[in-house]
């Protein structure tokens, strides 16, 4: 075994977390010194955390004018940016405002649910590529979605939103239990909770409640899932799914909320026939939302019977680095389509690509708070599989438990010799990496 924090350092090339500090320093100086960018394409990137960096940086090499905005000035996006704004993401009128006062040519909610109707919002008033604003927030409303999909007859489980507590307590035993509740409008798996009776619905709601920005949630009865739950990413250009690269949600039962995904594995091993039930399935969501040119992130479960159940079909690009991953998985780059989607430019030339060979993301995580004292990875495992790191954290840092996918310590992107060895360290992940926390 080795310390895990002598891999990032390494990979980094930096021989301290304060030289590659002063790395990001000097860079974010050299990326901002553009001229004339009067002739540039403006970009605004709503949000800039560690996973939306490859967006700004792609944007950059890309020739636009890359400005930032979130709530959040410390973010570590905003040193690649050319300027930022300290705005919510999710304040529509404000977001407008600033995106005319900036003459702005396109706005992107990269692997961000709740900017994305944010981003359709401006695009639409101001005229900009983008897509609906009305079919965004259907997608991006768990209880809205639920609704369209049972209006026009596609599989899905019962479910109602509800912002009273008394409401939900009332229709409780007219669903199959156990139920999921969950905010309507929340990402990252937060405030999900099983509940199998009636005494855990409190809990349970206040919990959703907790996250959710209109304080609404949704009981949802729960759907078996036939070999793993699908994920993924995909790509409409004009209405048609050209793109898609499925994969396998991997999940730990130890964790305090075991329905956060703590891998993805691609590729996908559902049977072909399946797959393409599942594309003819999203194909057929997008036509009646019409959909345009954009990214999508999937959460998918096939049933015992067959039935392909949308969980989740997300307009935006999928977190953890799973761009990143279906790019090393397919030669495919994700993130300059999505970026030449929001400035109008063509992208007719994608396809749709197989993975050549097993790739994955893997989220280090804790099941209990505390100090992170120390991550050891297997050298087997190092030399042989990972790719690249990123950490979230270091050790001394205060962390949470994995209760939501903002909690990960940090992703790496990892290659596999084979599906079995893949789907092996996705599912026991603790064979090959520990994590101390006191």
């Amino acid at each position: 075994m080795i310390n895990f924090l002598s891999v990032v350092l390494f990979k980094r090339g930096t021989g301290s977390i304060s030289g590659f500090q002063k790395e990001l320093s000097g860079r974010h100086q050299n990326l901002g010194q553009w001229k004339g960018y009067a002739d540039m394409s403006k970009l605004l990137l709503l949000g800039a955390s560690k996973q939306q960096i490859p967006s700004i940086l792609c944007a950059k090499k890309m020739g636009c004018h890359v400005i930032t905005c979130d709530y959040l000035p410390e973010n570590p996006g905003h040193r690649y940016s050319d300027e930022y704004h300290n705005i919510s993401t999710t304040d529509k009128e404000s977001i407008l405002a600033l995106s005319k006062k900036l003459k702005i040519d396109g706005i992107v909610s990269y692997a961000s649910d709740p900017s994305a109707a944010t981003a359709a919002y401006v695009a639409e008033e101001m005229g900009l590529p983008g897509n609906p604003y009305r079919s965004v927030d259907i997608l991006t409303q768990k209880d809205k979605f639920r609704e369209f999909l049972l209006e026009h007859g596609f599989a899905t489980p019962k479910a109602m939103g509800y912002f009273s507590y008394e409401d939900a307590k009332k229709d409780f035993f007219s669903f199959a239990r156990p139920v999921f509740v969950k905010p309507v409008d929340s990402s990252g798996s937060k405030g999900i909770s099983l509940v199998s009776d009636i005494e855990q619905l409190k809990e349970a709601f206040d919990r959703a409640q907790f996250f959710s920005r209109e304080k609404r949630i949704i009981v949802e009865e729960s759907v078996s899932a036939y070999l793993y739950q699908v994920a993924g990413d995909g790509f409409s250009v004009d209405g048609r799914l050209v793109f898609r690269c499925f994969g396998n949600d991997h999940f730990d039962s130890a964790n305090p909320n075991p329905f956060v995904p703590v891998a993805a594995t691609f590729p996908c091993i559902m049977p072909s026939e399946i797959q393409t039930k599942i594309h003819q399935e999203i194909q057929r969501l997008i036509g009646l939302l019409h959909m345009k040119t954009c990214a999508y992130n999937f959460d998918i479960r096939v049933g015992n019977d067959g039935k392909v159940c949308l969980m989740e079909v997300a307009p935006r690009n999928g977190g953890c680095y799973i761009p990143q991953v279906i790019k090393y998985a397919t030669g495919t780059d994700m993130v300059k389509y999505t970026i030449n989607a929001a400035l109008g430019e063509d992208c007719s030339s994608l396809r749709s690509a197989d993975a050549k060979g097993c790739y994955g993301y893997f989220a280090v995580h804790s099941h209990r708070a505390g100090i992170l004292k120390n991550i050891q990875i297997e050298n087997s495992v190092r030399k042989k599989n990972i790719i690249k790191i990123y950490m979230n954290q270091s050790v001394g840092d205060e962390i949470k438990s994995y209760a939501s996918s903002n909690a990960a310590i940090g992703i790496i992107l990892m290659k596999f010799g084979s599906t079995s060895e893949m789907l092996e360290m996705a599912d026991r992940s603790d064979k090959w990496i520990q994590v101390t926390v006191e």
